[in-house]
């Protein structure tokens, strides 16, 4: 089971380094299906080892990689709504969570394949800076929702941060990248909070698969630098979407 965790958390790091979220779609169904923990344990398990993943993977971009005013704005927006996808998470049945799980990281999924409409969307002034009069509504609406799915679904939210920064905000994938990643923790720790009355950790296994994942994703937050927008977007949109159909298939078979 340890070394079993060492993979999959190089796996989830390195994907969270390159990309600045996927790592909790990818973190839930590993610890359900490859290390074998029920979905009550693998929810606040993930929200550890993404939390501090993304915490690590973010050092690299610090100084120019991180719009700092929208990641506090987006993330505090959530901290809230973390609580109430808590309380829905408690009443509902482990398979609807991961057919709801599946049916999102699909329209995240297609959504990061389809073209960026406008060139720094809402948000830019054609000057330069930040049209926060047409942002900010937007960045609150973003935070609110993915701060109630991190609840709902263990998530730190990535993979709908990094479309909708994209797509809905109009952020080069660049500055993307190193924002979603200070938003996840930022999530990963209201959402693990929200879970401290009834959490259950096995803390060998947390410890691993959390070592692994931060080593990776220092690594990979240092290459993906180099690499374009397109290449990131593209290879983060099927990743997202071969993940959703196995999920999809689990929760149907059981």
């Amino acid at each position: 089971m340890i070394v079993t965790a060492l993979v999959l958390g190089l796996i989830v790091g390195a994907l969270l380094g390159l990309v600045g979220g996927g790592g909790s779609i990818l973190a839930v169904p590993a610890l359900v299906y490859g290390v074998g923990l029920p979905l009550s344990e693998a929810i606040p398990t993930s929200l550890i080892v993404v939390g501090a993943a993304s915490a690590v993977a973010v050092l690299p971009r610090l100084r120019r990689g991180v719009n700092w005013r929208l990641a506090l704005i987006v993330g505090g927006a959530g901290v809230a709504t973390a609580y109430l996808g808590t309380m829905v998470n408690r009443l509902l049945d482990p398979r609807v969570l991961l057919g709801a799980f599946a049916l999102i990281m699909v329209i995240a999924g297609v959504r990061m394949f389809l073209p960026t409409r406008s060139k720094g969307g809402p948000c830019a002034l054609p000057g330069g800076g930040v049209n926060w009069r047409s942002c900010l509504p937007r960045a609150l609406a973003t935070g609110a929702v993915v701060g109630f799915l991190t609840g709902l679904l263990g998530v730190g939210g990535g993979f709908l941060i990094v479309p909708a920064l994209t797509l809905v905000l109009g952020l080069p994938m660049g500055v993307t990248v190193g924002t979603s990643l200070v938003i996840i923790v930022i999530n990963s720790v209201a959402g693990f909070t929200a879970h401290l009355g009834d959490v259950q950790i096995d803390w060998a296994v947390t410890g691993a698969f959390a070592a692994s994942a931060m080593v990776a994703s220092l690594v990979a937050g240092r290459l993906g630098r180099g690499l374009s927008d397109t290449v990131l977007k593209r290879g983060f949109a099927v990743l997202v979407l071969g993940v959703a159909v196995y999920v999809a298939v689990q929760a149907l078979v059981g």
